[in-house]
């Protein structure tokens, strides 16, 4: 096995680190993205009630309702974005035994799949903000609740 081989594997093994080192220093990430740090493949892990890891995942849209929420992103960590995102989605994956899996989700969940598959095809929330207004710093705004 050559090296670069060797370099991509030991970054999809640091992915899962990667993300409880970020939730440790600023108390939120439930997902990251394989692109967030340099594994150009098509992986999400995410953390919320138990480890999940999404290869190759593909989307679709459940339900054409959309709702507009302040995201974050672990690639600009004190930026806030107001983006639009469908209230439902459904995400087909493979696991880490490779079996296909579906994930039904809505809300916060719908919103996060949308997030992290943006980062598969290179696209960051700062792309997707509602208008030039939608920009906000968690520092300015920690504690007062509403950024609106």
């Amino acid at each position: 096995m050559n090296w670069l081989i060797l370099c991509q594997l030991s970054k999809i093994f640091m992915i899962p680190d990667t993300l409880m080192d970020f939730k440790s220093k600023y108390g939120a990430g439930r997902a990251i993205a394989a692109p967030q740090i340099g594994v150009m493949k098509r992986i999400i892990y995410m953390y919320i009630d138990k480890p999940v890891v999404c290869i190759n995942p593909e989307w679709e849209i459940s339900n054409h309702e959309k709702m507009e929420v302040w995201d974050d992103c672990m690639s600009f960590p004190d930026l806030l974005v107001k983006v639009e995102r469908y209230k439902a989605c459904t995400m087909q994956y493979r696991d880490r035994d490779w079996e296909k899996k579906v994930i039904q989700a809505t809300g916060d969940l719908s919103e996060l799949l949308q997030h992290e598959y943006d980062h598969l095809d290179g696209i960051l929330a700062t792309s997707r903000a509602v208008d030039d207004h939608s920009f906000a710093l968690r520092s300015q705004k920690h504690g007062k609740g509403n950024y609106e």
